[in-house]
């Protein structure tokens, strides 16, 4: 997830992911999303196994900002808000 600008990024793991950008769009939860206005679905992958999935955010948490943004602009380099997609 990205604010408007595209400045603050947001990394989390869900098995509802409909759900979850809704959550993040609407605010539900008081948290580093909602704070930085986290609100636009910019990249997502899907797993089968939520070890797997736990691993690779954990994984991307810890890389540098250039390299995420590189991984973005491979899917969607407009960074358009993807939620559209899911729906």
């Amino acid at each position: 997830m990205a604010n408007k600008r595209n400045t603050v990024l947001y990394i989390g793991v869900t098995n509802n992911l409909s759900r979850r950008v809704s959550e993040h769009k609407d605010k539900v939860v008081n948290s580093f999303s909602s704070k930085y206005n986290c609100t636009k679905l910019v990249w997502f992958i899907e797993t089968q196994n939520i070890k797997s999935a736990i691993y690779k955010e954990k994984q991307m948490k810890k890389w540098k900002r250039e390299f995420k943004n590189n991984i973005i602009n491979e899917l969607n380099p407009d960074w358009i808000d993807l939620a559209d997609r899911l729906i």
